[in-house]
């Protein structure tokens, strides 16, 4: 597994922008593709974004309605998450996730960070 670290968040206004960024270490981050998700207080955890190793292929969600960029750099072993345009109902935990391509993502072996806050006042 990867280990995951998240930050850059914290308390911005609405339409606002912040982005946060994940540190991995452990194994070999290249090989691995990566995604954003967010859990709000008593909601379910929601998919936000997602890159394939390579960067050929990026995922959002539909709420993301082009606010959101996500991106990585492998030789800094890190994934990013643009926000910008943020919403009151975009605050929650935002945790990064990394798992291996061959067996997809969904398994005990994905790798997850602790979170990070997110809070957008109105």
């Amino acid at each position: 597994q990867v280990q995951l670290v998240e930050s850059g968040g914290g308390l911005v206004q609405a339409g606002g922008s912040l982005r946060l960024s994940c540190v991995a270490s452990g194994h070999t981050f290249s090989g691995y593709d990566v995604g954003w998700f967010r859990q709000a207080p008593g909601k379910r955890r929601e998919f936000v974004a997602s890159i394939m190793w390579s960067g050929d292929y990026l995922n959002y969600g539909d709420f993301v309605k082009g606010r959101f960029i996500i991106s990585r750099d492998n030789a800094k072993n890190t994934a990013y998450l643009q926000m910008s345009s943020l919403k009151p109902e975009d605050t929650a935990v935002y945790y990064c996730a990394a798992w291996d391509p061959i067996t997809g993502w969904g398994t005990e072996d994905d790798s997850w960070g602790q979170g990070t806050q997110v809070t957008v006042s109105s």
